[in-house]
């Protein structure tokens, strides 16, 4: 089972550059690397224009084993500075530069799923994320306090590390890369570790037996509000809103920002020293919204896979909610930045492979299927249900609750360990799909949408560990 251990680091001035310097030769490998992919890739379309056969056409690196050959034999001429940083941070660029190209090209012929992928783009000395992996050299955790990485030597840690040394010590975790961060605030060094561990509940957390079944709706202005089948509220977490918190001061620091000199892309100015401090102050508030935001969900999501046997979770289209519509205005400006601010994508990420850690199963319900919609007591599905109403009230039996945990009790009750209530059938009433005006009725024996995928943490996937509920009148 893989896993990773991430610590923040406090490096030493000189450690800073060396760490800087690492992330900056992986991401001028990966420029120079793709530069070359494109010339290739022009030069075999003018052969192929001229009539030339494909056996004799010009090569392209497209493997991380071939832009190696073509690295090693190029670098004296692109980086004569190569000898002054590891090579595992050249390797680094180059390994994502194939990833980019197998991502693209598998996308293109319809083997890769998932969202479409473009072609790569050149990274940004500004914009590009500063990071670089070790896979190979002195790679190990040194004490409590310190830990080793290539060419940059031992650096200290901002938080204790024990947790990981004496795993490694006893022999149930082996580490296997390490990737160092910079996030704008500090320095993070992260671990990726064979832990040799068993799925299950840590022994100092008790399971809720009264509630092993839970349906969890994420929202925006409640971050997750989680429901037994029979009704009971268990969880409900306000959503943390970093970003929106730290509004006022990040307006006050980028207009500060736009009135000094900064770098113009027309000329090649890099911008002034000014400039360049106020960037760096941006770029602090957004790193600590994001630890904020991460935080809250880490402390969410383990409380959820520890304690609970069964989690149901909605599986949402963030990409196109947080899609901003044409003509919405600022209102629909708003709502994209709530909905990224509550990052509901990242909660579901977590729980699937936390549900595998901790022993616990992870259910995704059908895209299509209307938990805001549907009433919890009778089953009856709303043809509309605006964003703004915050309470459910069905027009049938004239059922009135909380808008999500109405949502949360219909999840919980979608998966096929969870009792039934008398007299609230689980698979009562038509599905209707979201946002939806008329009910429709799925056909019979129709497959459920979507499936559910999981960090993978072994060369096989534990059976029966995530899955993919049905739509509404397909439960059991």
């Amino acid at each position: 089972m893989l896993q990773a251990y991430r610590f923040a680091l406090d490096p030493t001035p000189a450690q800073v550059r060396a760490l800087a310097s690492h992330c900056g030769a992986a991401r001028k490998a990966f420029n120079e690397g793709l530069a070359h992919v494109k010339r290739c890739l022009d030069q075999r379309a003018a052969e192929r224009s001229y009539g030339m056969p494909d056996e004799r056409l010009t090569e392209v690196p497209w493997t991380l084993a071939a832009l190696r050959r073509w690295w090693n034999a190029s670098k004296d001429d692109l980086a004569p500075w190569w000898r002054e940083n590891s090579k595992e941070a050249y390797s680094s660029g180059l390994d994502a530069l194939a990833r980019g190209l197998a991502a693209w090209s598998g996308s293109r012929s319809g083997k890769r799923r998932g969202p479409k992928a473009g072609f790569p783009r050149f990274r940004s000395r500004r914009r590009a994320r500063v990071s670089c992996r070790f896979t190979t050299g002195a790679i190990r955790v040194d004490d409590r306090s310190h830990v080793v990485l290539p060419r940059i030597g031992r650096v200290k840690t901002h938080e204790s590390a024990a947790g990981l040394l004496d795993s490694v010590t006893a022999g149930s975790a082996r580490i296997l890369a390490a990737t160092v961060r910079f996030d704008g605030r500090r320095w993070y060094c992260a671990f990726t570790v064979d832990a040799g561990r068993e799925p299950g509940r840590p022994a100092h957390v008790a399971a809720d037996r009264v509630h092993p079944v839970v349906g969890v709706d994420l929202g925006v202005r409640d971050l997750l509000v989680a429901a037994a089948p029979d009704g009971t509220e268990v969880a409900r977490m306000p959503a943390p809103r970093p970003l929106a918190k730290a509004q006022a001061r990040l307006r006050a620091v980028q207009r500060k920002a736009a009135r000094q000199d900064g770098p113009d892309r027309r000329t090649g100015g890099r911008g002034s020293k000014r400039w360049a401090r106020t960037a760096a102050r941006i770029g602090r508030i957004h790193a600590r919204a994001a630890g904020l935001r991460r935080d809250a969900l880490h402390q969410a999501t383990t409380r959820l896979a520890q304690r609970h046997q069964v989690v149901v979770v909605e599986n949402l289209n963030v990409a196109g909610m947080s899609r901003r519509k044409p003509g919405a205005g600022r209102g629909g400006r708003a709502l994209n930045r709530a909905i990224a601010d509550a990052a509901p994508g990242e909660v579901r990420r977590q729980l699937g492979y936390k549900t595998a850690w901790y022993g616990s199963q992870l259910t995704v319900a059908d895209r299509w299927y209307p938990s805001s919609k549907t009433c919890s007591a009778c089953g009856t599905v709303k043809a509309k249900l605006a964003l703004a109403d915050r309470q459910y009230q069905c027009d049938s039996c004239g059922a009135v609750l909380d808008r999500d945990l109405n949502a949360a009790i219909n999840l919980a009750r979608l998966s096929e360990h969870a009792p039934r209530v008398e007299g609230r059938p689980a698979g009562s009433g038509p599905v209707a799909g979201r946002g939806a005006i008329r009910k429709t009725t799925p056909p019979t024996g129709a497959a459920a949408g979507g499936d559910e995928t999981s960090t993978p943490h072994s060369g096989q996937q534990a059976a029966g560990q995530t899955g993919t509920a049905p739509p509404q009148g397909e439960a059991a």
